[in-house]
C-alpha cells in the first residue's frame, strides 16, 4: 500500500518505491529505501510526515504515492 493511506503511528516497512533513479538515490540518502522501517506519524491530503531512523520528513503526496510499504 502506498504510504500516503496507511494508518498513522504504525512502523512501515518499505518494500518498492516506484519512482526514477534519480529520486530513487535521493531517498536512499535520506534513509529511505527498500527493506527500511519508517513511521508514518501523519498524513494529510496525501502529504505525509514519516520518521526514518531518528529524523522526521515531509513527502508531498505524489512522492509519498510511489512508496509503497507494509
Amino acid at each position: 500500500m502506498p504510504i500516503c493511506i496507511a494508518p498513522a503511528g504504525r512502523e512501515l516497512t518499505v518494500r518498492k518505491i516506484g519512482a526514477d533513479e534519480k529520486i530513487k538515490k535521493h531517498l536512499r540518502e535520506l534513509g529511505i529505501s527498500e527493506g527500511s522501517k519508517i513511521t508514518l506519524l501523519s498524513s494529510s491530503g496525501g502529504n505525509v510526515i514519516v520518521v526514518v531512523k531518528e529524523g522526521r520528513l515531509c513527502l508531498d503526496k505524489s512522492l509519498a504515492g510511489k512508496i509503497l510499504a507494509c
